[in-house]
């Protein structure tokens, strides 16, 4: 029967598990085929921070000798009672990480890994990472784990969960390691940043190199992987799929206080219709479980694994999921959960969000966006001014954290109409415990991109976004001033965004709601 090892390789945030392996791994193990995890950013980071650079300056010597307490102390929940310990110990280790990167000519920390001289969003580099392994950072780490592995459980199939643009470069360096040493293992490429670039208008216009990376891979899996790999493996056309499996994971030693388990309760996202989202843009289907099945797997999971923390994953959980979370308050046990949700009438009624917050619910990212209703109406948001209040207000009341996203930038917006937004910050600051500012990158698959005349950042032929100029000239430079020079000076706002935690940002963000704290 054949097997597959399934990879999460570096390097993203390494402060919970990987949620998409671990729910492939769940069934292929409930069809009774064999299945093996490994979490390569969480050791691959680990292994560094275990093999320190030669040290001489004060601080690397100092953040060497630290870095393993470091390690520790963000595995407590005391850490996060003292934001100034908490913030000299991701930075130390980040200096550990930066230091053993840059013979290699990259910048490397906790949440992020850029080589100098190559792009992840360029083919050419990419096969020039596959081509020359031993010269990316983690090669010490993955040249000898990769043996190891094999031998012990000597898969047919290894499968790659490629997420992130920070995981690219070490994808491919692994991908083609084992290209030279194990020629006769398939490999296996999904994961979401896959599912974009095979979403991405461009990505059938290579000519003799189009998607499987010239030779490098042999199935690429576009969206969620149960049905593709069952297929691939045995033969399987089902769609019975089973709760997540995290039983391979070192599950104590994720850089939180505590495990924080990973859930999603759909893909895709239920609105679907905000102008200039990728996931409209890349026409990600919405494929929601049943209410029903949530609620038990989630049940069963807490019961097995017992987490600190829940995380829902979901792109924005339904306001079926949410009722029935309400409706189930004792489903999970008292277990603290956050996730991302949109604005609705649903979170204006206050009995009804003190019910979320019976059922464990600690935080809620929520999308706003922007605090002009013309802006709003232009993206298709579906929501009100009016109502964001309301929702911001009776979330407080009922002792709801709030990471709050606003964007910048999008083309109907202006000078003015972003003043608005400051002005609606400013009046809901005390409604808003974190704040995530972000500048409008314009996806390029979207229908309203042909209307706009685009700046590309750099030549990249895997790029997912461009830059354009601003129909209205409300272009980055002049946003970049508005924020620095105004948005984030007003006193309540500069309070917020110094609550947010450096590098985990929302991951974290729910252990520093300190009255909520699970002990």
């Amino acid at each position: 029967m054949s097997s597959i090892l399934l990879i999460y390789p570096p390097a993203t945030k390494p402060c919970e598990p990987p949620a998409g392996i671990a729910k492939l791994c769940g069934t292929l193990r409930g069809h009774g085929l064999p299945c093996h995890l490994i979490d390569a950013n969480l050791e691959g980071l680990l292994y560094l921070l275990n093999h320190p650079p030669k040290a001489e300056d004060t601080w690397t010597k100092r953040a060497c000798k630290n870095s393993q307490k470091h390690l520790e102390s963000l595995r407590t929940p005391i850490l996060y009672k003292n934001k100034d310990r908490y913030q000299r110990a991701i930075s130390d280790i980040n200096r550990v990480l930066d230091m053993s990167a840059r013979p290699y000519k990259t910048k490397l920390s906790l949440g992020n890994y850029q080589e100098e001289d190559r792009s992840p969003v360029n083919y050419a580099d990419l096969k020039w990472s596959a081509a020359h392994p031993e010269k990316n950072v983690f090669f010490p780490y993955f040249s000898h784990r990769l043996h190891e592995l094999i031998a012990e459980n000597k898969p047919q199939h290894i499968g790659f969960s490629l997420n992130f643009l920070s995981q690219a470069a070490t994808t491919f360096a692994m991908i083609g390691f084992l290209k030279q040493h194990y020629p006769t293992i398939s490999i296996v490429l999904g994961g979401g940043l896959i599912t974009s670039w095979s979403r991405s208008h461009y990505w059938h216009d290579f000519e003799d190199e189009h998607p499987n990376f010239d030779q490098l891979v042999d199935l690429i899996i576009n969206g969620p992987g149960e049905t593709a790999l069952l297929n691939y493996l045995a033969k399987i056309d089902t769609t019975d799929f089973f709760p997540p499996d995290y039983s391979d994971l070192p599950l104590t030693d994720y850089l939180s206080p505590g495990f924080i388990l990973p859930y999603a309760a759909s893909s895709g996202c239920y609105w679907n219709r905000c102008n200039f989202c990728p996931e409209r843009a890349e026409k990600n289907p919405y494929k929601p479980i049943r209410t029903s099945t949530m609620i038990a797997e989630l049940s069963q999971l807490v019961e097995h694994y017992q987490p600190r923390l829940i995380h829902l994953l979901d792109n924005a959980m339904s306001p079926a999921h949410l009722r029935e979370l309400v409706q189930s308050p004792d489903a999970l046990n008292n277990t603290l959960w956050y996730g991302f949700t949109r604005i609705s009438q649903q979170l204006s009624d206050l009995e009804f969000c003190r019910g979320l917050k019976q059922s464990g619910c600690i935080m809620l990212k929520l999308g706003i966006e922007s605090g002009d209703q013309d802006v709003l109406n232009a993206m298709d948001k579906g929501v009100t001014v009016e109502l964001t209040g309301q929702v911001l207000e009776t979330l407080r009341q009922a002792g709801i954290a709030t990471y709050v996203y606003l964007l910048f930038g999008t083309p109907t917006e202006t000078e003015e109409k972003a003043r608005k937004t400051l002005n609606f910050t400013q009046q809901y600051a005390h409604c808003i415990n974190f704040l995530n500012l972000a500048i409008f990158n314009l996806p390029l698959s979207s229908t309203e991109s042909a209307t706009l005349k685009k700046q590309h950042f750099y030549a990249a032929d895997l790029s997912l976004y461009t830059d354009f100029d601003h129909p209205l000239g409300w272009n980055r430079r002049e946003i970049r001033q508005f924020l620095d020079q105004e948005f984030k000076r007003d006193p309540a706002i500069a309070q917020i965004l110094r609550n947010d935690p450096p590098l985990f940002t929302s991951n974290h963000a729910a252990f520093f709601v300190t009255e909520n704290i699970p002990r």
